[in-house]
């Protein structure tokens, strides 16, 4: 059979045909999930302390932040640090992505230069990387809710479409800096002080309900915003989620994976020039 021929025209801003790239994409989902294992391992998540470190980084932040709150504070609960440690873990998946998603385009030069694939394999790649690090985090903060003895009910599996939000939104934002970062080299040195921003801007060092009237109507600015609360809502309250709050965290998601999306894929037939 013969091998099929790959012409490059000259850069035209403008969405490839849809329905080939989508079909080529999803023929290479095997190749997906080994970069990502492969990436996985570099990270050395394959030993038994780059699993623990990943449990560890998040769960030590939350214990210092817990004492940084008993101390400002003088009063704290159980209840307070299961919303602290639930939210910061979530926080990280979408973190990590970011994280990985920056440098996605312009760490895989050689790739992009030398082989014909759909680009966006890449930051998909970054998100589902940071979904792996974040399911064990699952199991410790299952341990947690047990240990401090935090309520259970049928209305904590609202956490499996929350966590689909969370993830399509992190998708949508590793895509999109991953373009962003093609031609403006220093968002990735800018990064750390957004996810820190959005850290502090987001209800994880205190809960939703605890705002002043002032500044709520700041809070659809913010697409962590919402998810977090529902997501404390779910798994630490062990009550359902405000729809208001599910219906801004999805549209942020949407927006995001879709404008994201479009910028990347009108722009990915100019990478190899910029790289």
């Amino acid at each position: 059979m013969d091998k099929p021929v790959v012409i490059y025209e000259p850069f035209r801003a403008g969405l490839p045909p849809m329905r080939e790239y989508f079909a080529s994409l999803w023929s290479r989902r095997a190749f997906i999930s080994e970069f990502s294992r492969s990436g996985l391992r570099q990270q050395n998540y394959g030993s038994i302390f780059g699993q623990l470190w990943l449990i560890l980084n998040p769960l030590l932040l939350s214990a210092v932040y817990f004492l940084l709150i008993y101390v400002i504070g003088g009063s704290s609960d159980a209840t307070r640090f299961g919303h602290l440690t639930a939210t910061l873990f979530l926080f990280y998946l979408i973190a990590n992505s970011l994280t990985g998603g920056v440098k996605a385009i312009t760490s895989g030069e050689r790739l992009i230069l030398n082989t014909s694939f759909p680009r966006i394999m890449l930051p998909i790649s970054a998100t589902v990387i940071a979904l792996f690090k974040f399911l064990p985090t699952v199991v410790v903060f299952t341990v947690i809710h047990l240990l401090i003895g935090l309520p259970f009910s049928w209305q904590m599996l609202w956490a499996v479409p929350i966590l689909f939000i969370a993830v399509v939104m992190a998708l949508g934002m590793s895509i999109l800096i991953s373009c962003i970062n093609v031609y403006f080299r220093d968002i990735s040195s800018i990064l750390p002080y957004l996810t820190r921003s959005l850290l502090y801007l987001s209800p994880i060092l205190y809960e939703a309900d605890s705002i002043s009237e002032s500044i709520k109507k700041f809070e659809i600015l913010n697409p962590l915003f919402y998810l977090l609360d529902s997501w404390s809502r779910v798994v630490v309250h062990a009550e359902a989620p405000s729809m208001n709050g599910l219906i801004h965290a999805s549209l942020w998601a949407l927006g995001l994976l879709l404008i994201g999306s479009y910028i990347f894929l009108s722009r990915e037939r100019d990478f190899a020039v910029r790289l």
